[in-house]
């Protein structure tokens, strides 16, 4: 059985260095790679590029980072378009566009759902970042994106098709855009962190006339009278309960001390993370 090439992402490691880009364009502008890629141009391209994503609303906000490539896909669309064998898909699974053939291609770039193909305007030839594939055919064990990484963002791993999907399900790893049945060798590990909302609150408590944080304060979400998701209130009286379905409607939200309810309240869960605000309980 083949071992194939897989990169494995974790949005919640990546703090927005720019490092895997930066390692990348330094890999690439001006160098050429005959067989694998042409020189990159000094700008326009981000063969690996970053996504942000900013979720909630003060005082409880987050921002997350997502670094997007070529997805070296299975069943790879710009392939699917491209003429005279411009594109290949090598045994290890990794996709190269040749910068030869690929001349005058310009539909290549629009068949990527992910838009990781760029048009060289000058060459006049797609390209798109290539796994370092010209490193890892002279020994290297890691593209130069894992190789730079200070905070362990990426893995790439050579293995079989059944013990990566092994790794998937014990991972809880995700792809881009499933629905394009594209079947990508890039999985993303914290997606939900780029594609979810959360529901969050401060939740605070009268003693003796003074307000105080609510501490350990069970936080119970239920949709349809279904429970859906448990949380407590920290040492700040504040809890977040994630991976909720954008624009998924209307919720039911119970707040409890001990075995009694405190507080319940319905919201609209729209296109965004809800702050509720600061939830005062009665004693």
């Amino acid at each position: 059985m083949t071992n194939k090439w897989n990169l494995i992402v974790d949005v919640a490691r990546c703090d927005n260095c720019r490092n895997c880009f930066l390692a990348t364009k330094d890999e690439h502008i001006g160098n050429d790679f005959p067989g694998y890629a042409a020189a990159q141009p000094e700008r326009t391209h981000s063969w690996v590029d970053i996504k942000t994503k900013e979720r909630g609303r003060w005082p409880i906000v987050e921002a997350h980072f997502m670094p997007v490539m070529c997805n070296h896909c299975d069943d790879a669309p710009c392939m699917k378009v491209a003429k005279n064998g411009a594109i290949t898909k090598r045994a290890d699974g990794i996709v190269i566009i040749d910068p030869e053939k690929s001349k005058g291609q310009e539909e290549i770039v629009a068949a990527c759902p992910y838009g990781a193909v760029y048009w060289n305007e000058e060459k006049q030839i797609p390209q798109a970042w290539i796994f370092d594939a010209h490193l890892i055919d002279n020994g290297w064990p890691a593209p130069r994106v894992q190789q730079s990484c200070p905070t362990e963002v990426f893995r790439s791993l050579k293995v079989s098709d059944a013990e990566m999907q092994t790794i998937v399900a014990q991972q809880g790893l995700e792809v881009l855009q499933p629905e394009k049945n594209t079947k990508p060798r890039i999985y993303y590990k914290n997606l939900h962190l780029m594609t979810t909302c959360f529901v969050s609150a401060s939740v605070a408590v009268d003693v003796s006339g003074v307000e105080e944080c609510a501490e350990g304060a069970a936080v119970t979400l239920l949709r349809n009278g279904k429970e859906i998701g448990r949380a407590s209130t920290d040492v700040y009286g504040e809890f977040k309960i994630d991976k909720l379905k954008p624009d998924s409607g209307a919720y039911e939200l119970q707040i409890h001390v001990g075995s009694t309810m405190k507080y319940s309240t319905t919201f609209e869960l729209t296109g965004d993370s809800l702050y509720l605000g600061v939830i005062k309980l009665a004693t």
